[in-house]
């Protein structure tokens, strides 16, 4: 296993086969919620707007077929005496179906994360209400009840008018376990809001040791006389009986159920001044907590302070299931330490290692597309400059490369096309969700080339069996009728002769910007790309949407996320 690595694959296989015993210290995952949707990455357009173009990157309906009827199989012969009879009720109760199948499918997955989790580890599941309470229910078996540490809501929006017959949805769910009591976490403190400071930090002591209420302008504008100090009360009685806490203090008497301090601490409390004393007919001893001492309002088991990413936020990328980055910041400073190990199994467009890069920790993450692969690897390559991303389960090899255009050829051409860092072009189109033609065009390249910042495009093709000269007229007539300088055929088996001349043929793009003359048909094969062969353009400037530079928490560059297009 090495840090900073990306792999594609089913992670239930990559955890068994790369990810050894207690070695992570931080587990981030949110799996498709089963809500029998198909989410599709949305690019963007020159203009900045969502193009029609829609590539479908996963399907997260679950059905139970013979590969779940496996995992079953081997959670009742094979799991703990816990977890198979947890399973096992779970499908009696919930039944072989959707549900059934993606509980069976994701306990099989938290059975290996749980192996891979250190006993000094956490895990959060994100998750929304359709199937958090099972889920649950398998992580307490998996995990044990006494390592549930919160169920966090996530208040990702605002309401939505659309509420017809129930209460408008606007929250997910994040589960938060540990592997035992030995764990990390450090208290997530936020600013005060003005709210918080006008109900409880409302009592101000002049410099002269005189108490008084703030008044209305006070509040409203926060500004108080010079060397004044803003502060709240505490209560000091307890809240439970505390018997060896009853003791009277300045001729105050106790409370019914005691103080929470000792009378050494309320000794020294008072020597430094940090006690009021109200009339003793109308209340108790009460500690004064200065604002300018505070660090802010420790976080909670409720966030709103974090909104979801809306479509003209410039840290968006098109991933349908982006989270903030802000939010994944929050887990990884409150669970981890610099030098740590986050691991996310369902990585999509990678925001979680964007963020333990940026706080400094080391990451894994782990993908079933190709396309998801390659927009991570492009938004840290982008953010991060000098990084390193290792990708294991790629192909590497022309063998390797053959094994994946026929197990599966979209994503033989969905890595083809991450070979020269062309985007993918229409799969689907966007309202229907139907298949449609891809008028011949697999991929494309922006680039500008006139100083009035004109977009074009090369047009790029993929092609995984054989191969004629006639493919290569149909490049040529696409080009024409697009408009398009330049266009890219992407092979696996060698171009013919005729090929090689009928490209040839179509002659040169002249830039008008570069002063330079660029074939106007290239063929290039998958071998050649392996070997570092590159597309002959004007510089690229935008193809996925991409990253802005970002700061590590070594300072070594600064924090945020743009459009490069």
């Amino acid at each position: 296993m090495q840090p900073n690595t990306l792999y594609y694959g089913d992670n239930l296989s990559i955890l068994r086969d790369y990810i050894p015993d207690e070695s992570v210290d931080l587990i981030y995952l949110d799996p498709p919620f089963n809500s029998n949707r198909s989410y599709n990455v949305l690019f963007k357009d020159e203009s900045g707007h969502d193009s029609e173009a829609q590539i479908t990157a996963f399907d997260d309906t679950w059905h139970w077929n013979m590969e779940t009827e496996r995992i079953y199989t081997e959670l009742v012969t094979e799991g703990t005496q816990r977890v198979s009879s947890m399973i096992g009720a779970l499908r009696q109760f919930i039944g072989m179906n959707q549900m059934g199948a993606y509980l069976v499918m994701m306990a099989a997955r938290l059975v290996e994360l749980h192996r891979v989790l250190k006993p000094t580890g956490s895990l959060y599941l994100h998750c929304d209400p359709t199937a958090s309470h099972y889920l649950k229910i398998v992580l307490d078996t998996i995990f044990g009840p006494e390592n549930f540490r919160n169920d966090i809501t996530w208040k990702r929006s605002d309401t939505h008018n659309d509420a017809k017959n129930r209460f408008s949805a606007i929250s997910d769910h994040l589960l938060f376990y540990v592997k035992t009591r030995d764990y990390s976490f450090f208290v997530n403190r936020v600013p005060h809001h003005e709210g918080h400071l006008t109900n409880w930090f409302n009592n101000i002591e002049m410099t002269d040791g005189t108490i008084r209420k703030m008044t209305t302008e006070e509040l409203k504008t926060g500004i108080v006389p010079e060397g004044a100090r803003r502060f709240s009360i505490s209560d000091l009685s307890s809240p439970n009986p505390r018997p060896n806490l009853m003791y009277s203090f300045m001729g105050y008497p106790y409370p019914a159920k005691g103080w929470r301090i000792t009378k050494e601490k309320m000794d020294l409390l008072h020597k430094e001044g940090r006690l009021l004393f109200p009339n003793k007919q109308e209340g108790r001893i009460v500690k004064k907590k200065y604002l300018d001492e505070q660090e802010g309002i420790v976080v909670g088991d409720i966030w709103t302070d974090i909104t979801q990413l809306r479509a003209q936020d410039a840290e968006r990328l098109g991933y349908p299931t982006q989270k903030p980055q802000a939010l994944l910041e929050r887990i990884i400073q409150a669970s981890s330490n610099p030098g740590d190990l986050v691991l996310d199994p369902f990585c999509g467009c990678g925001t979680a290692v964007a963020a333990a890069e940026a706080l400094g920790r080391r990451w894994i993450g782990i993908d079933i597309t190709h396309l998801a692969i390659s927009l991570i690897k492009y938004r840290m390559e982008t953010a991060f400059p000098s990084i390193k991303v290792n990708v294991v389960g790629e192909p590497e090899t022309i063998s390797s490369a053959r094994h994946l255009a026929m197990t599966d050829r979209y994503q033989f051409q969905w890595w083809a096309l991450s070979l020269i860092r062309a985007r993918p072009v229409a799969e689907t189109t966007g309202k229907t969700g139907k298949k449609g033609a891809d008028r011949g065009i697999d991929g494309v390249i922006n680039f500008i080339d006139d100083r009035k910042g004109t977009a074009k495009q090369v047009i790029v093709q993929v092609k995984s069996g054989k191969v004629q000269s006639s493919h290569i007229r149909d490049l040529i007539g696409t080009l024409d009728r697009e408009k398009s300088p330049i266009g890219v055929f992407l092979t696996l088996e060698e171009p013919s002769r005729e090929m090689v001349k009928e490209a040839a043929g179509a002659g040169f793009y002249r830039s008008e910007l570069w002063n330079e003359e660029y074939p106007r048909v290239q063929i290039l094969t998958i071998e050649q790309l392996l070997n570092g062969a590159r597309v002959q353009m004007p510089p690229q400037y935008g193809t996925f949407k991409g990253a802005k530079r970002q700061q590590r928490d070594d300072g070594s560059q600064q924090l945020g996320l743009l459009d490069t297009e």
